[in-house]
């Protein structure tokens, strides 16, 4: 079953609507309105617009469970293709 969500586009700021079915992929620009916002969004990041305020974790003070807990979490996120353990 498919839902209609109303979202608004962090560049442009209109909002928009899309159909959305749970497993579905989303829209190839989500969560923007169009490609052009995309695109306007990437110019941002590569022209350094944009910045990250917290510091990265560093992993030579991390605990074991912590480091256990970040790779879980980016490969959740699909941010890592698989988990490395380097002891092994």
């Amino acid at each position: 079953m498919t839902h209609p969500l109303k979202h608004r586009c962090s560049i442009c700021r209109k909002t928009y609507e899309l159909e959305y079915e749970k497993g579905q992929k989303l829209p190839p620009h989500f969560p923007f309105c169009s490609a052009r916002c995309k695109t306007i969004d990437l110019g941002k990041w590569l022209n350094e617009e944009y910045r990250i305020s917290a510091s990265l974790p560093d992993a030579e003070t991390m605990t074991e469970t912590e480091k256990e807990i970040l790779a879980q979490l980016l490969f959740d996120m699909e941010e890592v293709d698989d988990i490395i353990n380097e002891d092994e």
